[in-house]
């Protein structure tokens, strides 16, 4: 997800979507330290992605 992804959604939506991304976070971190996942990489993204929200949140755009 880049900048011009989430630049229309209103903040009730963005807000939507960290929470959705932070229990896939949790979930994938979980399955990696019991066994190992398929493509230990996307957990990164999605680490990124929830990083990239909370900063356009707190910029207050």
């Amino acid at each position: 997800m880049k900048k011009k992804d989430f630049q229309g959604l209103s903040s009730e939506e963005l807000q939507a979507k960290l929470a959705e991304l932070s229990a896939l976070y949790a979930k994938m971190k979980f399955a990696h330290g019991v066994t190992n996942l398929e493509n230990p990489l996307q957990i990164r993204t999605i680490r990124r992605d929830i990083s990239r929200i909370n900063t356009y949140l707190s910029s207050g755009k």
